[in-house]
């Protein structure tokens, strides 16, 4: 299954360990804060100024999917 904007942030890295890598080189190194939980991937790319597009296919890459972002 593809990571798509909507998917949380906790729900990527638990299901995806080897984005952890991805996330923290993309400047998103708060995986364990709060804000985690309950933001989806694309309002934490949007709060640390990260192009969504390009990490979503950074971590697609990283899981060995490939999908258009949602």
């Amino acid at each position: 299954m593809a990571i798509t904007k909507d998917m949380s942030i906790v729900e990527i890295v638990q299901t995806y360990p080897d984005t952890v890598e991805v996330l923290m080189n993309a400047g998103m190194g708060c995986l364990g804060c709060a804000a985690s939980h309950f933001e989806n991937i694309e309002q934490g790319a949007m709060a640390h100024g990260i192009d969504i597009d390009s990490l979503i296919a950074a971590l697609n890459e990283a899981i060995g999917e490939t999908a258009a972002a949602q």
